[in-house]
């Protein structure tokens, strides 16, 4: 009777303990995640701290972006020639056109309604760390800007960010910019005076691959 209660024992134990070893942790996404899923190490890449710049950039904190707005290329069938950037507003994109009906594609940031620009213009010209004028129609709205009338000094604080590029229509300045910022919440609203903003990162690499005078687009609808 003892046998037969020491091998009753010992089975349950045996069976108890192979089915403790079957209940394995559930594996978790190595590195940094966006709702759970792990963010590719090409992106962790690509959105980088850059510290070789004039004011160093920090990395972005890709845990707080939608992956829909990362910057990649895509298929993009265009009746725009190649080379020509469009922005389209109510999917907060920015393509570039490139060939074989492909595009770079950047997750921006747009204007607040009432502020939106919409039409057919040119990239005039662009600079590295610009320094920034606030329009008089924002300084009298914002009186606080008084200050910066002259302009504010190039920064990563700047509202300009890393780059800028300037956006003319019929040989006049539209005062609309695309341009970088920090406030990387941003992307993918409806938040800025009317200019079109990209991550850092983002601005540095479409200021990298367009020259002046590129043909820019900007779609309401």
């Amino acid at each position: 009777m003892l046998n037969r209660r020491l091998f009753i024992a010992s089975a349950a134990a045996a069976f108890a303990s192979g089915c403790a070893s079957t209940r394995q942790p559930l594996p978790q996404p190595a590195g940094p995640t966006y709702n759970g899923q792990r963010i590719s190490p090409e992106y962790l890449q690509m959105y980088r701290a850059m510290p070789e710049e004039r004011f160093p950039i920090p990395a972005v904190d890709l845990t707080k972006i939608d992956p829909a707005y990362y910057r990649r290329l895509v298929d993009y069938p265009s009746s725009e020639p190649t080379g020509t950037i469009i922005v389209d507003t109510p999917n907060r994109y920015l393509y570039l056109t490139m060939e074989n009906g492909k595009a770079m594609r950047y997750g921006v940031g747009i204007g607040r309604a009432g502020f939106a620009w919409g039409g057919r213009a040119r990239i005039q010209y662009k600079k590295e760390w610009p320094t920034w004028t606030p329009p008089a129609e924002m300084i009298a709205r914002q009186p606080e800007l008084e200050e910066f009338r002259n302009g504010m000094p190039p920064a990563l604080d700047n509202p300009l960010g890393a780059r800028a590029l300037y956006i003319f229509e019929g040989g006049r300045d539209t005062l609309y910019r695309l341009h970088g910022t920090s406030e990387y919440w941003s992307i993918g609203k409806a938040v800025s005076s009317g200019c079109v903003r990209l991550l850092h990162q983002d601005i540095i690499d479409l200021y990298n691959r367009v020259p002046d005078h590129t043909p820019i687009t900007v779609r309401q609808a």
